[in-house]
């Protein structure tokens, strides 16, 4: 029984409910970023540099692979060596953009931080024996 109750102490603290939701909603974070990378910059990119297609950007290191070839057929060929990067620059910049996204986030949260922290206290309410200093130094004013 103990184990059990041990368990579902862990389980329902605060921290484990946190990175939980944390990774879920990270999933699907990660899912927004790859349309953003694959719906909308890699096109602009790629209309800059000509290439519609990343994926299929790569490099014969040795073998003969026909010209224009895609990377599925390159790889097919016996003897080949393939040194594909297209893939790595579409990550890559996926990777970017999700740092860039995330550091805003933060940079955000840490500016609502400071706002919050820089807002005036209310100043504590006097204490009795402050109280009571007051009302004296008011009674020896007025006299």
């Amino acid at each position: 029984m103990g184990f059990v109750k041990e368990f579902k102490e862990f389980a329902i603290k605060g921290n484990v409910m946190d990175l939980a939701v944390g990774v879920i909603i990270g999933g699907a974070f990660g899912k927004i970023i790859d349309s953003v990378v694959n719906d909308l910059v890699m096109p602009l990119v790629s209309a800059i540099i000509g290439t519609p297609d990343f994926s299929n950007l790569y490099l014969v290191l040795k073998g003969n692979v026909p010209a224009g070839a895609a990377l599925v057929d390159a790889r097919k060929v016996e003897g080949s060596v393939i040194f594909a990067y297209g893939n790595f620059i579409t990550v890559a910049i996926n990777f970017l953009l999700l740092a860039l996204v995330i550091f805003l986030m933060v940079k955000g949260i840490n500016s609502l931080k400071r706002k919050h922290e820089a807002a005036p206290a209310a100043p504590p309410a006097p204490t009795k024996e402050e109280m009571l200093l007051t009302e004296i130094r008011d009674l020896l004013k007025n006299k």
